[in-house]
């Protein structure tokens, strides 16, 4: 299985360098004949020196991908371009199957000493990380927290019971009440979704709206 990343684009290319200590890369193109002569060396040494983390293999077609080829200033190929830590520490030009072979073996016995970096996401993700179903009304009580969007616009409606025959009205707190049957529903129904809609947790927006209908305690 192939350990080389082939990088399309500077925003791919950063990405690879944030996740790992160093990164070789080899630009090349179709049409280069030496280009073909030391692929194969450089996808085994690929293959046997990968340390996630410490240390990465990519491609970067310099006809494709031109925008990367001219951040970097190639103008030969192969160029094979040796970066620690987002620079550039060595570069050999031409298919040196030797230089490129010391360079590699040289980069790969100082990222063995040094920690892997951290590629994931960490908890920067797990807000936007939707969790399992429930249905409004059955769960725990809502998160003390953040209260639904109604609530932090100031904007107080009262629950109504689930039958018919609730009223409009001013009620004794001074709440709204949301009237019964079809047109209960119909405003149930769109304040929810305006909660949920521009809410990071969905459910807790929704449970903690006075528009959720309670299930009754069986």
């Amino acid at each position: 299985m192939s350990k080389l990343v082939h990088v399309t684009s500077n925003s791919s290319m950063k990405t690879l360098l944030n996740q790992n200590t160093y990164v070789i890369v080899d630009f090349y193109a179709d049409w280069c004949g030496p280009c073909k002569v030391i692929a194969p060396i450089y996808e085994q040494l690929a293959a046997s020196e990968t340390k996630p983390g410490r240390i990465a293999f990519a491609k970067v077609n310099v006809d494709s991908a031109q925008d990367v080829a001219r951040e970097y200033g190639i103008t030969a190929m192969p160029t094979f371009l040796i970066i620690k830590n987002g620079s550039v520490i060595n570069t050999i030009k031409g298919a040196n199957a030797a230089a490129l072979r010391t360079a590699i073996m040289a980069a790969s016995a100082d990222a063995a000493k040094l920690p892997a970096k951290s590629g994931s996401g960490g908890a920067s993700g797990a807000a936007f990380t939707s969790g399992g179903g429930r249905v409004l009304g059955t769960g725990g009580a809502p998160a003390a927290s953040g209260g639904s969007m109604l609530d932090r616009l100031g904007i107080k409606l009262g629950g109504g019971s689930t039958g018919g025959g609730s009223t409009g009205g001013s009620g004794a707190n001074g709440s709204v009440s949301v009237p019964g049957g079809l047109a209960g529903t119909v405003v149930r129904f769109v304040g929810l979704y305006l909660t949920t809609l521009l809410s990071f947790d969905a459910y807790k927006a929704a449970e903690a709206s006075p528009l959720a209908v309670r299930q009754a305690a069986r």
